[in-house]
């Protein structure tokens, strides 16, 4: 893959990204109770955008095939030198072209959408490589609900190189592109503090 200024940052960010306590570890156990509750034993489950692999270490072994994939080199070599349940394994791979074979029972994306370059042709891929009745799960910053001194800052930040290329997404338009994908959306919620941060979980039709 060619270089580029996300993968860069996320790159350049990775072992500072890995020591870092989760901001709020209580939303983020009970994000993944809910994720755990919806897959089963025999699942294959590909997860976009896995950053330095806890995730997938923390599900990957209630189900029979966990994949997690992302762009940044970095974030990947720290998610392969973490011991994993059998089944787990982690691959250097952009959203968009991570999808090969079988399809899959579920696809996960955490902290993603508002990353990729074209939210759109992303849930394309992910509907097109789920099985019927499958079902994607994602949590999604939508920065441009933010107040506004929120949404001054992000480009003060990234300009000081502190924060990634980002979308700048409105949750309505969020929902919008997951049902125009061909979803349906069957929970829609937020965990923990922020509102601005959406669970949501759509099923491909059966």
């Amino acid at each position: 893959m060619d270089n580029n200024p996300a993968q860069t940052f996320w790159d350049k960010v990775a072992v500072r990204y890995a020591a870092r306590p989760v901001r709020d570890a209580a939303a983020y156990e009970e994000t993944l109770a809910d994720v755990a509750a919806r897959l089963r034993p025999s699942d294959r489950v590909l997860e976009i955008g896995c950053g330095t692999g806890t995730t997938a270490t923390r599900l990957g072994g209630g189900v029979a095939e966990w994949t997690g994939a992302d762009f940044s080199p970095g974030m990947v070599r720290i998610a392969q030198a973490k011991p994993a349940p059998a089944g787990v394994r982690f691959i250097l791979s952009d959203a968009d072209t991570v999808f090969d074979g079988s399809p899959f029972d579920a696809v996960c994306a955490f902290h993603l959408l508002h990353l990729v370059p074209d939210m759109r042709a992303t849930l394309a891929h992910v509907h097109d490589h789920l099985k019927p009745g499958g079902i994607f799960i994602s949590k999604t910053w939508c920065f441009a609900d933010l107040g506004l001194g929120m949404r001054m800052l992000i480009p003060v930040l990234r300009a000081f190189g502190l924060f990634p290329p980002a979308n700048r997404l409105k949750a309505a338009d969020l929902r919008q592109a997951i049902t125009a994908a061909g979803f349906e959306i069957e929970v829609d919620r937020s965990f923990g503090r922020s509102p601005h941060c959406p669970y949501i979980v759509a099923r491909k039709a059966g």
